[in-house]
């Protein structure tokens, strides 16, 4: 049999032939971006333009490159030629050729690479041998082999290591955390595959218990997707949509690391322009502006704000009286309303009805014929009349999302006439103080009020006509640039190229001129902890995915908002009215199989719909359970005992730790305060985030429930479970399925319903 440091050294080689060639193309490249720079800024706008262009377009290059430096080949296939030889296929982050365009490496998500993932035994799909390569840095310190086809793979080169296949995926599972999420991509499993791969068309619903891996292979599926659609996708952009900013940050890293760096990710509270979220609520009202009914609420506040006057208005202009009907109103409002558009829209119909109609008073006066041009003086003097246009806005005013949304929630009056549904109680809890800061809860409000006002803005529409037009114009260039030059040798496109083309100006990346825009489209959403989202987000989010062409992943049974779904059917047949299709997630590869049983357990006991799922490993002691007098509350001793062993264990303490290694202390929101404080008063307060940075990269952080939500550390410490379940049973589920390693419980109140007794 071959010497396995044989092997080792012969993958070795084949390694450094690819890192070699990474290298070339980033030299290449950095050496283009430089001569382009050198150029500076001379030249016809159009030389500036292009300049300007093929730089974007190599620092994009240069990026993608950088970013796939890590484990960039993982894997090699050995396949069956009809004469029995097996020639080798690797597999990493990105595709590679040498200089006379022969491969050397397939990109993961293409669909050679497709094997890799879905071979099995039974079905190897021409697969003899598949051999994981497990690298550090640049250099390759161990394999793996599954052989496939047994009788294919006799007489052929001799296989090392198991033929589980799990070597590979155990070993990433017991890394340390980092405070950042890794990818996957070495280790996707066959169920794990088939979602990344699945269609673009129509929302994809996946549905999976806590660390059955829905963000990877959201992320993934993201990457795959712009991978094989990346003329759909490219210029309208993949937008991911997490349930906070520090949850974001968590996952930047992981689609860079996989080739992609245009992808825009936001929360859904930043996904109005303008607006920043700084003001709390309670649940309830949460809830209460979270139904779909607010829509309607809405809509029938814009329409009180078109309303006929009670008595006429009376206007002198030029010695001429005028009069302003309440019934030229009224039927004026009729006209405009049926026109379909927004109130802002809509409203130059109104007006310009209106003064039509006193300018036929106003003629009637003269005694005889006007002509045409005259006609249009009359109506510009009426219109510049004072007290005709504080008239008509009184009867029809132009809106701005924030003042009507601002003035229903803060004036009693208002917001009973606009809900006349709702109880004094329910409208109570939605009031508030004028110039209140706004929630997370109030911007699909901004959101669905600014698609009923529109804008009236004649200026943006006649801009967004001349860019159409210049579009084109620069479209039709790129094309001529690329067959003049020969430049991007396939690697650019006209597309991405006239993407890059402004007559003056930076360029602006997708993500940048998307998060200015509200009413950007995106090609494709991805929706992470969806579970969390009320009826009026999902309006909100479908408004910017058309198509319906979305990822949703989430789990029903970890809902903490009271406005979010308790089952997929009830809350998305109403939104995408059946056009969506479920993928479920089944195995756990994150919590310990201890831990994530007793989750489990504690979260049935609370009625919570748990998903069904299997653990792909335990981990010993991974449950420590300190109850009653064993407990000194938030503040005392046993707190800081339970940290201070966690970091021992870790490594921490003694410095022998690797390069991660997190804590998180998880308390209810009343009792965090205190909690940190107790830490921030002892030894381990060196290892706090103390200075206001991101917990994420603290190596012991304390965070609520909710705060975790989507994150994972190595230990857990759970401080006083019974007051988190008191608030929420899910945030409960959510805390205690975090850890990669340990759950240490900290009960003094004692445990709630469906929590193992610790062992004595």
């Amino acid at each position: 049999m071959t010497d396995l440091q044989d092997q080792i050294e012969h993958e070795q080689g084949a390694v450094d032939e690819r890192y070699a060639r990474l290298d070339r193309l980033r030299a290449t490249t950095r050496a283009r971006l430089s001569q382009t720079r050198r150029v500076g800024p001379s030249g016809s706008p159009q030389n500036r333009s292009e300049r300007d262009a093929f730089a974007t377009l190599y620092e994009d290059r240069l990026a993608q490159l950088d970013a796939v430096e890590q484990r960039l080949c993982f894997g090699r296939l050995d396949l069956a030629d009809p004469d029995g030889a097996g020639r080798p296929l690797y597999i990493g982050r990105i595709g590679l050729t040498d200089e006379d365009h022969t491969s050397l490496m397939t990109d993961w998500r293409a669909p050679a690479a497709r094997p890799f993932y879905r071979a099995t035994s039974a079905r190897p799909e021409g697969v003899v041998r598949r051999r994981h390569l497990v690298t550090r840095g640049r250099s390759v310190t161990g394999l793996e082999d599954e052989i496939l086809d047994l009788d294919a793979y006799a007489g052929t080169a001799q296989a090392v290591g198991t033929v589980a296949g799990e070597g590979a995926l155990l070993a990433a599972l017991a890394t340390a955390r980092t405070g950042r999420m890794g990818d996957i991509v070495a280790t996707i499993q066959a169920e794990q595959d088939a979602i990344i791969r699945s269609g673009l068309a129509g929302a994809l619903v996946v549905q999976g218990g806590p660390g059955t891996g829905k963000t990877a292979v959201a992320l993934h599926r993201a990457a795959y997707l712009l991978y094989a659609h990346r003329s759909t996708l490219e210029r309208s952009g993949v937008l991911v949509v997490g349930p906070s900013r520090t949850f974001l940050r968590y996952i930047d890293q992981v689609l860079p690391s996989l080739g992609e760096t245009g992808v825009v990710a936001a929360t859904v509270e930043e996904l109005f322009p303008g607006v920043t979220v700084t003001g709390t609520e309670p649940d309830a009202a949460a809830e209460l502006k979270g139904r779909v009914d607010m829509a309607e609420v809405l809509a029938r506040a814009v329409r009180q704000r078109q309303r006929a006057p009670r008595d006429p208005v009376e206007v002198r202009v030029d010695g001429r009286r005028v009069v302003v009907r309440p019934a030229d109103v009224a039927d004026a409002i009729g006209k405009a309303r049926r026109t379909g558009r927004p109130h802002n829209l809509a409203r130059i119909t109104f007006v310009r009805e209106m003064l039509q109609r006193l300018a036929d008073q106003y003629i009637a006066q003269l005694g005889f014929a006007v002509a045409p041009e005259d006609r249009a003086e009359v109506v510009e003097d009426l219109r510049t009349t004072r007290e005709i246009r504080i008239a008509l806005n009184l009867a029809w005013m132009p809106l701005t999302p924030q003042k009507l949304v601002g003035d229903l929630l803060t004036r009693p009056a208002r917001l009973e006439a606009a809900a006349p549904r709702l109880s004094a109680r329910e409208r109570h809890l939605l009031l508030r103080e004028p110039g209140a800061p706004w929630t997370a809860a109030d911007v699909p409000l901004l959101d669905e009020a600014a698609e009923l006002l529109g804008e009236d803005d004649q200026a943006a529409r006649a801009q967004a006509a001349e860019e159409t037009r210049r579009r084109e114009e620069e479209l039709d260039y790129a094309r001529q640039v690329l067959s003049s030059t020969g430049a991007g040798r396939g690697l650019v496109s006209a597309e991405q190229l006239a993407g890059r083309f402004g007559s003056s100006g930076p360029s602006l990346t997708t993500a940048e001129r998307a998060a200015a825009d509200r009413a950007w489209t995106y090609g494709h959403v991805v929706v992470d902890e969806a579970q969390e989202l009320s009826a009026m987000a999902w309006r909100m989010l479908l408004r910017r995915c058309p198509t319906r062409s979305m990822t949703v992943v989430g789990d029903v049974a970890q809902t903490s908002s009271a406005a979010g779904a308790r089952d997929w059917a009830s809350t998305l047949d109403p939104v995408l009215r059946g056009s969506w299709r479920l993928a479920e997630l089944t195995v756990n590869y994150r919590t310990p199989a201890t831990v994530a049983h007793a989750a489990q357990e504690v979260a049935q006991r609370a009625g919570l719909p748990v998903s069904a799922q299997t653990s792909a490993r335990d981990v010993p002691a991974a449950l420590r359970v300190q109850v009653g007098d064993d407990v000194d509350g938030v503040d005392g001793t046993a707190l800081v005992r339970a940290v201070e062993e966690s970091l021992v264990e870790l490594g921490v303490l003694d410095g022998t730790a690797e390069e991660g290694g997190r804590v998180v202390v998880v308390a209810a929101p009343d009792d965090a305060g205190a909690v940190a404080a107790r830490l921030a008063a002892s030894s381990v307060a060196p290892y706090l985030d103390a200075r206001g940075g991101s917990p994420l990269d603290a190596r012991v952080a304390v965070m609520t429930p909710r705060q975790t939500k989507g994150l994972e550390f190595d230990v857990v410490v759970l401080v006083e479970p019974r007051r988190i379940a008191k608030d929420s049973p899910g945030d409960l589920y959510v805390a205690m399925t975090r850890p990669t390693r340990t759950l240490r419980v900290l009960a003094g109140d004692g445990l709630p319903d469906g929590f193992p007794t610790p062992h004595a």
